[in-house]
């Protein structure tokens, strides 16, 4: 998108949206930073940390559910959603009313909007799920560097999906994380359990977790173009209904699969037996939940105000922190092989953000071309 965006988007009464765009008042052209220029900017910051801290805490204690003796799937997707209560008052904040020009469009429909948050609802509750199964079968280190992968897919839907160009950095990314990727597949991380079973469950996570992160590179896509060619407007208040609405659909679909599983008769056993006590168990299930909603808000936000493909390259920004932290807390071993995946990660990663940085210029120097 460029520099910061003059279009601003409330919602009103009735069945259609003002789009509003801020004009000078003397009709030349604004120069110079401007409040909705550091506006934009602050809002960017704030989504990115959101994104960077919540996904590196929640991995973290994620995994620690499993090691210290948690072993319902259910219960550890179940949390990625339900926190969703905790946004519900922030849908109460009026937006501010300002002198604009004033464009109608139509409110998109009611059956159409809950269409589409079903079917976000259903792909997330199916990732997470996903994502959970690869937590638990695979030490922290790995599972994010597979979660890098996620970049490629989204290249890939956006092209499709957002009519996103590939260039030579962009092919360059895909190919190096694909790489990354794919050194980690018969790596297994633990030399005590060389059996057939282990050797298993290490394959299968390693698959959850690739298709996890193809299936959340195509939610970004299809969010973005649900923006696009739905909604056709941007505000604070829309990103908390898309981030409540989803998880609101989602976490019906989890509760379902908890209960009908059985494992919910399970859960007080597994509790009482939780190697660090009851206290850090349900505080273990409320911040893992925490984090994650705050997650879906930064990611959906970043959506809004840049794309669909620099959400995720925010995401696999912080892909060196959890494995890090990984390192430190809970001991996990960093192999020669992981480290050389990281520097490919890595270095994919800044291939994407420079392909960026260029067509950021590129997109400065036509506008003062036009001005």
């Amino acid at each position: 998108m460029g520099d910061s965006p003059a279009i601003e988007l409330t919602l009103v009464q009735g069945e259609e949206v003002k789009r509003e765009e801020i004009i000078p008042q003397n009709g030349s052209q604004l120069k110079g930073p401007t409040l909705v220029h550091y506006k934009w900017w602050i809002q960017m910051i704030i989504y990115s940390i959101l994104v960077l801290s919540t996904q590196a805490i929640g991995t973290l204690l994620g995994r620690i559910y499993f090691e210290k003796g948690g072993n319902s799937k259910w219960l550890a997707t179940l949390v990625q959603t339900i926190a969703f209560p905790i946004l519900i008052p922030f849908l109460f904040i009026k937006p501010k009313k300002t002198n604009k020009n004033i464009e109608i469009i139509k409110k998109p429909s009611f059956i159409i909007v809950t269409s589409l948050y079903t079917i976000l609802g259903l792909f997330i509750a199916g990732n997470c799920m996903l994502y959970t199964i690869g937590l638990q079968y695979l030490p922290v280190t790995t599972y994010s560097l597979i979660c890098a992968s996620q970049l490629g897919f989204n290249a890939i839907f956006s092209y499709f999906l957002n009519k996103q160009k590939f260039t030579p950095y962009i092919v360059n990314s895909l190919v190096i994380l694909t790489i990354s990727s794919t050194l980690l597949v018969l790596h297994n991380d633990d030399p005590s359990e060389n059996n057939e079973t282990s050797r298993q469950k290490y394959i299968f996570g390693f698959l959850s977790t690739l298709a996890a992160s193809a299936g959340y590179a195509l939610m970004l896509s299809i969010t973005q173009l649900a923006l696009q060619k739905i909604f056709k407007r941007e505000s604070f208040r829309l990103i908390i209904e898309m981030s409540t609405y989803q998880s609101i659909s989602a976490t019906m679909v989890l509760l379902l699969g908890l209960f009908a599983s059985g494992e919910w008769k399970k859960l007080v056993k597994e509790m009482n037996e939780y190697e660090l006590g009851k206290i850090s168990y349900v505080l273990n299930l409320v911040g893992t939940s925490i984090c994650w909603q705050f997650y879906t808000v930064g990611s959906v936000g970043l959506i809004f105000k840049v794309s669909s493909l620099f959400s995720n390259v925010i995401s696999i920004l912080g892909l060196p922190v959890a494995p890090v932290l990984a390192v430190i807390f809970l001991h996990d071993k960093l192999s020669g092989i992981k480290v050389m995946s990281m520097v490919l990660a890595i270095w994919g990663f800044v291939s994407y953000m420079y392909q960026h940085y260029l067509d950021d210029l590129k997109d400065k120097a036509e506008k003062r071309g036009e001005n």
